[in-house]
């Protein structure tokens, strides 16, 4: 009897033209499982052609191409946020979706202002810096300050309130590069951190290295950790070479002498939208497949890799399903969350108006780490959906995909009904470039790459369909094993 080792290999070409052969090794390795799910051999053979058709399907380039284009960069609170939401409604119907909504997501609006910096002691040097979201102004007129270097943020946690007191701080950690992005969680607890603990030592200011692995002279901004009832200071990022720079002043053992312009500043209240589209089940039309991107983006690019890709690759998936494969039994639901970027704006919102039918989430996803390859999936799902699992792997084997376990995470805008109990998945992207960009002003359409953005479409076909067919739920009130 031939194995699934075996069936495995046959199958790691895409199949364009599937032999009868073929076919038979499909439904003869899966069958017991497809037969546990209740999955037909025709709808496995129709998912399989789909899966090899999007690879040179190029709609998820053409939408993320329009979103960067015709948009652009989208912070939210901005005028360009209130396009993005325009585009994405338009964008839905174009495609087809049978049923188009938005829904209030409330925000405290947070505008960059001028941003400079320049060591002005014992050598003068303009640097390249951003500012940090969510944080508080610098004068008009700008502060100078000593710079007191830490190595990493659990020096500063450790210093004595009289190293800082009056001072500028600053953080020279530089992040890790790793394929799966883990070198991001190491280091960014400093942009989260840093201006308020400066606050609470007594400094007037902070300043760190970029979170990112690049060596460009193009800083990367993101959003600090803020209370209103947290004192804070002035915060910004330093490129990569413009921190090597500062570290090589500090190295001479004389005081170094900056002077900050950081007039970033919060704004007011504002109320953006989610905007969510619907491909409608056709049997259990209240229960939703839950994917979908972050519509907002950072000020300094495009947001093309963050995120107006993850948006391409679950609008194009959705589309390409109702095409090919007509109305699924559940719905496959489409989000455009609002201000991911700086407050989880979106998601709070979302959850905050579903939580009373949080049970119909059958199981969720959410694309928002670039437009890498695929070269894994992660579920965190009740052990009795896991034969269904097993046979979206054997349609994701061909793709290059391995299984990660069921010990996965989501997306960031699914954190909320992750917590309340909704069942994830996590299409893993290869991240090993993606922090060069990240946040920055190189955030733009020339860093995507339309064959692995169709690989990722290919690979979110398998996923939802494959959810939206299944007879069985995927686990609700699941203990939430990544925190």
């Amino acid at each position: 009897m031939m194995n699934r080792a075996f069936f495995i290999k046959k199958m790691s070409k895409p199949m364009k033209n599937i032999s009868p052969i073929t076919l038979f090794l499909l439904i003869f390795c899966v069958g017991a499982n497809a037969q546990q799910s209740k999955f037909n051999d025709e709808f496995l053979q129709q998912v399989a052609e789909l899966r090899d058709a999007a690879l040179t399907d190029g709609l998820a380039y053409d939408i993320t191409e329009s979103l960067t284009t015709e948009v652009g960069a989208r912070l939210a609170g901005s005028p360009q946020d209130a396009k993005a939401v325009a585009w994405a409604q338009a964008k839905f119907k174009e495609l087809g979706f049978d049923r188009i909504t938005t829904e209030a997501a409330p925000l405290k609006r947070w505008t960059r202002g001028q941003e400079t910096a320049e060591i002005i002691s014992p050598y003068q040097h303009k640097l390249t810096i951003t500012a940090l979201g969510r944080t508080n102004p610098t004068p008009d007129e700008g502060i100078n300050g000593e710079v007191v270097h830490f190595a990493t943020l659990a020096d500063l946690q450790a210093a004595d309130k009289s190293e800082v007191a009056g001072k500028i701080t600053f953080i020279s950690e530089r992040m890790e590069r790793h394929k799966d992005g883990s070198g991001y969680g190491k280091a960014v607890g400093a942009r989260g951190l840093t201006a308020q603990v400066t606050a609470e030592k007594g400094g007037i200011a902070a300043i760190i290295r970029s979170i990112g692995t690049d060596n460009n002279r193009t800083p990367h901004t993101g959003a600090a950790s803020y209370d209103e009832d947290t004192p804070s200071v002035p915060a910004g990022a330093l490129s990569n070479p413009d921190a090597d720079l500062l570290v090589n002043v500090l190295k001479r053992k004389q005081p170094v002498t900056v002077k900050l312009t950081l007039t970033s500043h919060w704004d007011g209240d504002y109320t953006s939208q989610n905007v969510i589209g619907d491909m409608l089940g056709s049997e259990k039309p209240e229960e939703y497949i839950v994917i979908g991107c972050h519509l907002d983006s950072w000020d300094l690019g495009t947001g093309a890799i963050d995120d107006a890709s993850g948006c391409g690759i679950t609008m194009a998936a959705a589309k390409l399903i109702k095409d090919k494969l007509g109305p699924l039994k559940r719905t496959i639901r489409v989000i455009l969350w609002a201000n991911e970027e700086y407050g989880l704006s979106g998601a709070i919102a979302y959850h905050d108006a579903h939580k009373d039918e949080l049970r119909q989430h059958i199981l969720g996803g959410e694309s928002d780490f670039g437009a890498g390859e695929i070269y894994a999936l992660g579920t965190r799902v009740a052990e009795s959906a896991m034969p269904t699992i097993d046979i979206m792997m054997t349609l994701l084997k061909p793709l290059g995909i391995e299984f990660a376990g069921n010990n996965g995470s989501s997306g960031a805008d699914l954190i909320p009904m992750r917590r309340a109990g909704m069942a994830v998945f996590g299409l893993k992207q290869d991240g090993t470039d993606y922090f060069d960009y990240h946040h920055t002003a190189n955030d733009t359409l020339d860093k995507v790459d339309p064959k692995a953005l169709a690989q990722n479409v290919a690979a979110w076909i398998v996923v939802t369909a494959l959810a939206a067919q299944a007879d069985h739920d995927f686990g609700f009130g699941l203990t939430d094993k990544t925190e």
